[in-house]
């Protein structure tokens, strides 16, 4: 039997795909339900690939770079995208701001804490 890659969209309509059922190939057990994909889940081939060669060469781009045969900044571009698919990279300099604020205006750190942080760019 041939297990294909788990379809993320409906082939019908194009929208996101839920799971609602998973089953043990050992056992035979079945769960019925609702369950969320992960991130990694709903990445598309391109990006998975290089997660893959990235973790294979643990974080160091200059191998993901003599591998792919690539230049660096293509990498590193690369590397970007795959954050902004993951949604880990885009986080708005405006929002950690907003937390040190709210911070502050809850009495949690003081004002000279406060402008440290946002003078440094961190929350």
């Amino acid at each position: 039997m041939v297990i294909r890659p788990l379809p993320t969209r409906c082939p019908a309509c194009e929208g996101p795909l839920a799971v609602k059922a998973l089953f043990c190939p050992a056992c035979g057990t079945e769960v019925h339900g609702r369950f969320a994909l992960n991130e990694f889940a709903l990445l598309p081939k391109e990006h998975l690939d290089f997660l893959r060669l990235f973790v294979k060469t643990r974080g160091n781009l200059k191998e993901v770079e003599r591998i792919l045969g690539v230049s660096y900044p293509t990498v590193r571009a690369r590397l970007d995208a795959l954050l902004k698919a993951l949604g880990y990279e885009g986080e708005d300099e405006g929002e950690d701001r907003l937390r040190v604020l709210e911070a502050l205006r809850r009495g949690e750190i003081s004002v000279e804490e406060a402008v440290a942080r946002l003078r440094e760019g961190k929350s």
